[in-house]
């Protein structure tokens, strides 16, 4: 099989190419299955993949950016998920993808979007969603949208102003995380870890925030809830409200 810029592969397994430092960019991948491939500094820049299955392959020193996943799976095997090591996500999009238990470590993924996806107990550890322009501007962009975030470990992700509209993060570690300013609206942030978590004018709005101590939080000034949320954050707080 040749591997090369542009090619197109559909409805096939794909068990024996050499990906290691292959340069596949623009390359489509519809309907394939992929299989115990290391992904080792392979060039996938604005590669698509539509409806491929991807098992036990891991993505280290990977170029993807602007790489689009659309309705993938990558089953997790023993509680470990889709590895992604040390790789380029910039731009990268996924979308109704399976990725319970993936880790995404040390990657750049500045304006990464995962849309509808299942990230259950996936990890980001020592990830950044940021970008420096110039000497003295950085950014930071992200978008979490009506993905399932249960039991992901967040924990010290600078990801304000993310959008994570509709998102589940019930029992998901938040400690020490960046918020601020991050559309939440209609997410679901039971029993989350917040502490320390920044969320100073993040928009909690339609959120499911019982349970949601605001003294654990690192800030908070500004936060955006609707009416019926108040009491809710108040009885958590341990105040009794009482409405006459």
């Amino acid at each position: 099989m040749q591997l090369k810029p542009g090619a197109r592969f559909e409805d096939q397994t794909i068990a024996d190419a050499d990906w290691a430092e292959a340069d596949v960019t623009e390359a489509v991948f519809a309907g394939c299955v992929i299989e115990a491939a290391s992904f080792a500094s392979t060039v996938l820049l604005a590669a698509r993949f539509e409806r491929c299955r991807f098992v036990g392959c891991r993505f280290a020193h990977a170029d993807l950016r602007e790489a689009v996943f659309e309705a993938c799976q990558f089953p997790p095997e023993r509680q470990t998920g889709a590895a992604f090591a040390f790789s380029r996500l910039d731009e990268a999009r996924f979308a109704r993808c399976e990725l319970t238990h993936a880790r995404f470590e040390g990657c750049d993924l500045y304006d990464a979007a995962f849309d509808a996806c299942n990230l259950m107990a996936a990890a980001f550890p020592r990830s950044s969603f940021a970008r420096t322009f110039g000497r003295k501007v950085e950014r930071i962009a992200a978008a979490f949208m009506d993905c399932n975030l249960e039991l992901a470990d967040l924990s010290g992700l600078r990801l304000a102003g993310a959008r994570m509209a509709l998102s589940r993060l019930r029992e998901a570690d938040l400690s020490g995380a960046d918020l601020e300013g991050a559309d939440l609206t209609g997410a679901d942030l039971f029993q989350a870890i917040v502490d320390e978590t920044k969320l100073a004018g993040a928009d909690l709005r339609g959120a499911e925030v019982s349970g949601l101590d605001l003294r654990r939080l690192a800030t908070y000034a500004d936060l955006k809830i609707a009416a019926d949320q108040q009491f809710r954050l108040l009885d958590a707080m341990g105040i009794d409200v009482q409405v006459e």
